[in-house]
């Protein structure tokens, strides 16, 4: 082993809901180089140890948010994370679980049935009145443009989602993903629906005031995004 690397354990959540009544750990040994992403260990779990063991995987540039899961509890998207700066957290153990266990079809692997739900009941699309042949472009200044820009990177990974204790306590909050996604198109100038989601987000046990302020969001989420600010804009 040398100064660029590191032996590690590796404790992998594992769980088939079609074979398993119960999920359950198992213990992965390998040395880890100084450059390697989590997702280079999930890779190597599955083509060095086992090929049985199932995640999600696409682009590997943090775009799609496929590759999201929790690492020592911590929220992560596998492809940006360095196993080397958790390890200096961590120790030389790291536990990989899915973004949510009582979610878990396939070891990392979850149904997200719910976290799309609630995005789609926000109306997460432009809603306009166009023309079907227009003349122009609809314009927008910089400063329009700027209010929703930082809203509108989110890549629907889930991780802010699944990190919501409020969400955990009350299944029928639209959560910080979707509230996020709410904002991004309510103050969108070209958009004609922004109160129909003031009505739905303003609502108790669903909207805005369910959010207990905790920044669990904002530490979870891959783009720095911030949700708590557009839940408060709200």
């Amino acid at each position: 082993m040398s100064d660029n690397t590191r032996k590690v354990t590796i404790k992998a959540f594992r769980f088939n809901a079609e074979t398993d009544y119960l999920p359950y750990y198992k213990q992965y040994e390998m040395e880890v180089g100084k450059d390697e992403l989590i997702l280079d260990l999930l890779n190597r779990i599955k083509w060095e140890h086992d090929g049985s063991f199932s995640y999600r995987r696409s682009c590997r540039h943090g775009i799609c948010g496929a590759c999201a899961i929790k690492v020592n509890g911590k929220a992560t998207l596998a492809c940006k994370q360095n196993a080397m700066e958790l390890l200096d957290l961590f120790d030389n153990e790291l536990v990989f679980e899915p973004s949510s266990k009582k979610r878990a079809v396939k070891d990392m692997i979850i149904d997200k049935k719910d976290f799309w739900d609630k995005h789609a009941a926000v109306t997460p699309y432009v809603v306009a009145d166009v023309e079907a042949h227009p003349e122009h472009e609809t314009k927008q200044s910089i400063a329009e443009f700027n209010k929703f820009l930082d809203a509108d990177l989110c890549i629907q990974c889930g991780a802010c989602h699944y990190s919501c204790p409020a969400l955990e306590v009350n299944p029928d909050y639209l959560g910080p993903a979707a509230l996020n996604a709410a904002y991004r198109f309510t103050v969108d100038t070209r958009d004609n629906a922004g109160k129909e989601r003031l009505e739905l987000t303003s609502q108790p046990g669903v909207g805005v005031w369910d959010c207990v302020k905790c920044f669990e969001c904002a530490e979870a989420c891959p783009k720095e995004i911030n949700p708590i600010e557009k839940i408060t804009k709200l």
